[in-house]
């Protein structure tokens, strides 16, 4: 991973203007083996850390420059970030672990993170010819940074006084994905708490990225955690358009398009993009940040909603998969690099402890009192039996070493079975669900939309853990029902009895227009429908030839009158928005975007599974839609309960493009 120096320009500083240095070298209780990067005010080295019993570990050391070592200010600001950094231990969060000076020069001795940052993904994504950064990867990272900085912005003294920590520098090079499939985020560098004595920004001058602050940052304003909430929502934007969201011909323009105008809409920029998410985005955003999400931790939530809800599939092995083959050559090089100095390292170790012939008595010398002995002069004798003592250690070593090997294979084929064994038990509950004489009810099981309607048995469900139970029907009243099962219960019978839908839609459309009711069209012009669901968010869209498609959704109460009172917009008859008002497209190509629309068929073998386009639900496989044009997600999420599956499939004007799903 390269790691720079807090507070630092964008474009970092260039290793050539700094001396050479040999390396490795010892440094204090550290062995500096490589230098990642540097800044105007501190280096960044690879470095070991060893201790007793063999103990080794790898580090970052942020050594500050010579020439800032004199500066009292930056140096109470170093300490302040080491203060803050140490106070936190979160899975999300870089840890640090130690602060303090060698030979006159300061350091902070901070977690090596074996990754890299997003700028330097895209950067190798674009390299390898990728335009479209993966939707579930990116939903990933935004999890992780938002769950970091929620354990940030909670973080609290030893009296139970909260700090108020907040980053001010969330963006790409401060997020850095591991390549074992985690988040983390780095440089606390210019994050500010309400402990900090003393001010560590100069009148006048912003900290972070300008294209990642918030109204307020960018404005000099006071800033509070609600900062770092904008700056995710901005990164989330990015990565899933694959455009900058503010970008000026320069600072002071980018900074007017931050506190001035009106930001695009996700799906403005990329057609078809997931209406959930981006109302989150959107709400992220919001340039008053009393609108804004008022905690980290509800973004974090809204996010888990829609990966359940729109069945995204999120999986750290996948991430770590997709890095490790993003970076394969890198790797590679980094292993080399990394075995060639640990050599030298070990050299230096031997240089820095005593050896193996160093405490022998020889002529008239003798132990000191604290320990020192003399230099005795070393024959070439002793050195060849010193070599050949390392040697069979080494040897010793090595079978020591395959034996350990074996053990730990047959450790880990044990503990798969063990936990087997265990997915085996908690996974055998079922449930018996009728919805009294209306039968046919559709069954969510904890969010996910089940192939099977009532009466029916689903099974494989977990035991001793909550499971939250919808039933849904047409005109009639949602039933929800959470159940826990339990090896002496493993099987519970749902006997639910369907209330009439009391919710009254009245329609006052100008000029009437064929209505689609929660994907489903209704006959003839409508305008009263009895027996909606309360509580539930239903969404309508409007279509007329020659007009814009209109899309709303709304919630209602029970017994609610609802009036919704439309004026449909004549549309522009090369859009595609006009194709789908024509009657060639449905509301899921209702989204916006040129280029007219086509149709995607989604087929799957060895079972079925339901399918989801662009964040709408379909049903289960084989189904085909009418998107617009351009690149749709296609995600597959099997009837069995495995993993799902996700394709982006190019779609052309009037064309039909397939999306096919192997399931195990």
């Amino acid at each position: 991973m390269v790691q720079r120096a807090g507070g630092e320009d964008d474009a970092g500083f260039n290793l050539a203007s700094l001396p050479e240095e040999n390396l490795p070298r010892q440094f204090g209780k550290y062995t500096l083996l490589r230098r990642l990067a540097a800044g105007g005010m501190a280096e960044i080295f690879l470095a070991l850390h060893r201790s007793v019993a063999g103990f080794e570990k790898l580090i970052v050391i942020k050594r500050i420059l010579p020439s800032m070592n004199k500066d009292q200010a930056f140096i109470e600001m170093l300490l302040h970030e080491a203060r803050v950094a140490a106070t936190m231990s979160h899975p999300n969060i870089v840890q640090t672990f130690d602060v303090g000076q060698v030979d006159g020069t300061y350091f902070i001795a901070m977690e090596h993170i074996h990754g890299e940052d997003i700028r330097s993904i895209v950067r190798a994504m674009r390299k390898k010819g990728l335009t479209e950064f993966p939707l579930e990867h990116a939903v990933s990272i935004g999890l992780g940074t938002c769950a970091g900085l929620a354990y940030a912005h909670e973080k609290r003294d030893l009296e139970g006084n909260l700090l108020h920590i907040v980053h001010r520098d969330i963006s790409p090079q401060n997020i850095v994905c591991t390549f074992s499939g985690d988040v983390k985020i780095v440089d606390f560098g210019v994050a500010k708490s309400s402990s900090q004595v003393g001010e560590d920004t100069k009148d006048g001058q912003l900290k972070g990225k300008v294209p990642y602050m918030s109204p307020e940052q960018a404005s000099g304003s006071d800033v509070d955690w609600r900062s770092d909430i904008f700056a995710v929502g901005v990164l989330i934007f990015e990565l899933t358009t694959g455009k900058r969201l503010f970008k000026g011909s320069s600072e002071f323009e980018t900074l007017k398009l931050i506190c001035e105008k009106d930001y695009p809409r996700p799906s403005q920029v990329k057609p078809g993009y997931p209406p959930a998410l981006e109302r989150i985005v959107m709400k992220s955003l919001e340039k008053k940040r009393e609108d804004r999400y008022q905690s980290a931790r509800e973004m974090q939530s809204d996010l888990e909603s829609f990966v359940r809800e729109e069945r995204i599939p999120v999986s750290q092995i996948s991430l770590t998969q997709w890095m490790q083959s993003l970076f394969q050559d890198k790797l590679e090089q980094q292993k080399e690099a990394l075995q060639d100095v640990k050599q030298l390292a070990d050299i230096i170790a031997m240089q820095h402890s005593p050896s193996m012939y160093e405490g022998t008595v020889t002529g008239g010398g003798g132990m000191s009192a604290t320990g020192a002995s003399p230099q005795p002069k070393r024959s070439s004798v002793g050195l060849w039996i010193a070599l050949a003592a390392v040697v069979l250690v080494g040897v010793g070593g090595f079978f020591y070493m395959r034996k350990q090997a074996a053990e730990r294979e047959a450790q880990m084929r044990a503990d798969a079975e063990k936990a087997q064994a265990v997915r085996a038990k908690e996974t055998k509950g079922a449930l018996d669900i009728k919805c009294g004489a209306d039968e046919g009810c559709s069954i969510w099981i904890n969010g996910e939309l089940q192939k099977q309607v009532t009466p029916a048995k689903v099974e494989g469900l977990p035991l001793d853990s909550e499971i939250k139970v919808k039933l849904t029907k047409e005109g009639f009243e949602a039933h929800r029902e959470s159940i826990t099962l339990s090896e002496q219960a493993p099987t519970r019978a749902i006997q639910a009895v369907m209330k009439t839908g009391s919710v009254t839609l009245v329609l006052k459309i100008d000029p009437p227009a064929t209505v689609w009711l929660d994907n489903k069209q209704l006959k003839g012009v409508v305008e009263k429908l009895e027996g909606l669901s309360a509580g539930e968010e239903h969404k309508i869209v409007l279509q007329l030839s020659g007009y814009q498609p209109k899309t709303i959704t709304f919630t209602a109460e029970q017994g609610e009158t609802k009036v919704i009172q439309e004026r449909l917009v004549k549309a522009d008859p090369n859009s595609a928005a006009a194709a789908v008002a024509a009657g060639t497209g449905s509301p899921s190509a209702a989204g916006g975007g040129g280029g007219g629309s086509g149709k995607v068929r989604v087929t799957s073998k060895g079972g079925f599974c339901n399918v989801t386009i662009n964040g709408v639900g379909y049903g289960s496989t084989p189904v085909e839609a009418v998107v617009n044009a351009g690149t749709a997600r296609v995600t597959c999420k099997p009837d069995s309960g495995g993993a799902s599956q996700s394709q982006a499939v190019p779609v052309k004007a009037g064309e039909v493009a397939r999306a096919a799903f192997k399931l195990n």
